[in-house]
C-alpha cells in the first residue's frame, strides 16, 4: 500500500489511507482478527469520506478506492452515495479463490459513478479468463489488466517485470482514469 500511494503521488493523485477499525486493534495489540462486518466498514468508510469532504472545497471531486476488500467497500459505498465521482480498485476480490460461485459483484448494477478495476492477469479472487466478456451489467465498470500480476501485483520470476513497475503501471492506469472522469 505504501508503495501505491507513492506512485499515485508521483501521478499526482493524492491519497488519504485509512485503517479499518479491525486493523488498527491489529497493529494495537498484534493479534490477528477477521474483518468487521460490511455495516460496520462501510459506516467507517463514509466517516472518513465526510471528514474529506469537510476538508476540501466543494467542487473538488472526491473518489473512493482501495486494495482487495477495501476496494470492495469503496464500490459498495459507491453504489449507496451520489457525492463520489469514481472509484479504483486493485486487487479486486471479485469472488473468493476457487469459489466462481461466490461472485461480489452483484452491486455493480447499482454504481452511480465509473469505477476501474486493476487486476494482476493471475490473481486468483478474478483471473483474465474468469472475467473475460464480463456481464453487460458493469456498464460502468473498467477492467485493466496487469499482465502476470498476481493479488500483489507480483509477477512471474520469468517475467522481463517486478512488482515496482506493475504498481508504477497500476498509478498510470488510475491517472488515465481520473484524466477522462475530468473530461466528462
Amino acid at each position: 500500500m505504501e508503495a501505491l500511494a507513492q506512485a499515485l503521488e508521483v501521478n499526482g493523485i493524492s491519497t488519504v489511507r485509512f485503517e479499518f477499525p479491525y486493523m488498527q486493534k491489529r497493529r494495537e495489540d498484534g493479534r490477528k482478527r477477521p474483518p468487521d462486518r460490511q455495516p460496520r466498514l462501510l459506516e467507517y468508510f463514509s466517516e472518513v469520506v465526510d471528514q474529506v469532504r469537510q476538508e476540501l472545497n466543494d467542487g473538488c471531486p472526491v473518489l473512493v478506492g482501495g486494495k482487495s476488500m477495501g476496494g470492495r467497500m469503496a464500490s459498495v459505498l459507491a453504489s449507496n452515495r451520489s457525492d463520489i465521482a469514481g472509484v479504483v480498485g486493485f486487487g479486486y476480490p471479485f469472488h473468493p479463490p476457487g469459489r466462481l460461485d461466490k461472485w461480489r459483484t452483484d452491486h455493480f448494477a447499482s454504481l452511480r459513478c465509473p469505477m476501474l478495476v486493476v487486476q494482476g492477469t493471475r490473481d486468483p479472487f478474478g483471473k483474465f479468463e474468469e472475467l473475460d466478456g464480463y456481464p453487460e451489467t458493469w456498464d460502468r465498470v473498467q477492467v485493466e489488466w496487469l499482465e502476470g500480476g498476481n493479488h500483489d501485483f507480483q509477477p512471474l520470476a520469468r517475467q522481463q517485470s517486478s512488482q515496482s513497475a506493475l504498481i508504477a503501471d497500476a498509478a498510470r492506469q488510475a491517472r488515465t482514469f481520473v484524466d477522462k472522469l475530468g473530461e466528462a
